[in-house]
């Protein structure tokens, strides 16, 4: 039992490094669809999420299934970077799931011309072929 315990201690610095550089690539993907964002560059603001079929977007308008169909609903309700004005984000908690996911519960912000919009989101990360892409995202 005692070696047991040892062993424990000894991984645990293993699995926070592990947990460490999750949550950093996770961050680092938001950052850059802040950056994306505000550039006014919505296919690179994608890239953020998994190039599937299966993501679902939760919005005002409902239920968007497939990542072209998620890009082409942001084109429809954002067709100029007056209506995107500048994006940001206040990411409330990052929390590890399992090995694999990762939820985010956040509030997002822009700043525009036309007026501000805010509200807040839920994003489900899952870790695909080794990278942290959105599967599941409901904002409002």
């Amino acid at each position: 039992m005692k070696q047991l315990l040892i062993l424990l201690i000894g991984l645990s610095p293993l699995f926070a490094q592990s947990q460490s550089a999750a949550e950093t690539a996770i961050r680092t993907t938001m950052n850059n669809q802040i950056k994306y964002w505000n550039e006014g560059n919505l296919e690179a603001f994608m890239q953020g999420y998994w190039k599937s079929d299966s993501i679902m977007f939760i919005g005002s308008h409902g239920i968007t299934y497939g990542w072209q169909n998620t890009l082409d609903s942001y084109k429809k309700g954002y067709p100029d970077t007056a209506a995107m004005g500048k994006l940001n984000f206040n990411l409330l908690e990052v929390k590890r799931l399992s090995a694999i996911y990762f939820f985010v519960t956040g509030k997002w912000h822009l700043t525009r011309s036309i007026g501000d919009a805010e509200g807040y989101f839920t994003l489900l990360f899952q870790n695909v072929k080794n990278k942290w892409v959105i599967v599941k995202d409901h904002s409002s």
